[in-house]
């Protein structure tokens, strides 16, 4: 099974794996999507990782008392806010010099430009916007960090968005996702949350097509 395969099999079937980890590590568990949260908001080349579906697969554990969702809240919004401090101060450092760099075979360019539209229309509330769009999220603090944003400006915002997020679908897993319907059709709903968090990107998308074919046409 190769890599790709590999990655939708586990964002598909989260609970099955989380249970497992839980099984083999225990408490180390928190660590563990406490790295793979961090990964997905802090690193610009892991964009790929789940954010929006592990934080509702937790939820629906701790509602089973398999986890604690006040453990949980806590991991998932440190994860978040350091996450995005990290990826800030690496764009502040070194973003400058990844968009000049013609060797950016770690670094989707295209992702990074589309997230500095999104940051330039939006301004700070980016910061807040931009956790429920996937990729978009991962790219928007490095871009504020290229642009200079004011550090406390950026943590207010940033710890803001990582609230709401983490609130969102911590909440909803733990509310919703032990009712009988939901867990005898995980994988379904594992779906519907990616679809609907790529609504946003994709609005962004259709937007920025709309904008680019206007102003070829004038």
């Amino acid at each position: 099974m190769n890599f790709t395969a590999s990655l939708i099999d586990v964002m598909l079937h989260l609970d099955k794996y989380l249970n497992i980890i839980i099984q083999n590590y225990g408490t180390f568990t928190y660590a563990i999507i406490f790295i793979v949260i961090f990964c997905e908001t802090g690193l610009v080349v892991t964009p790929f990782l789940p954010g929006d579906s592990i934080i509702f697969t937790a939820g629906a554990l701790a509602a089973e008392n398999i986890l604690g969702v006040f453990t949980l809240f806590i991991v998932f919004f440190a994860a978040a806010v350091l996450g995005d401090t990290a990826n800030y101060f690496i764009g502040k450092k070194i973003g400058n010099n990844i968009l000049k760099s013609k060797n950016t075979r770690f670094v989707n360019k295209e992702h990074i430009y589309k997230a500095h539209r999104f940051y330039e229309k939006h301004g700070p509330m980016a910061i807040v916007l931009g956790r429920f769009v996937p990729v978009i999220r991962t790219f928007v603090p490095f871009v504020a960090g290229i642009g200079e944003m004011k550090y406390f400006k950026f943590l207010t915002h940033n710890m803001l968005g990582g609230f709401l997020w983490v609130s969102m679908f911590l909440w909803g897993g733990y509310f919703f996702g032990s009712l009988p319907f939901i867990k005898h059709n995980f994988s379904y709903v594992v779906i519907a949350i990616i679809v609907i968090s790529l609504i946003p990107a994709v609005v962004v998308f259709m937007r920025e097509k709309k904008s680019d074919t206007a102003n070829a046409e004038i």
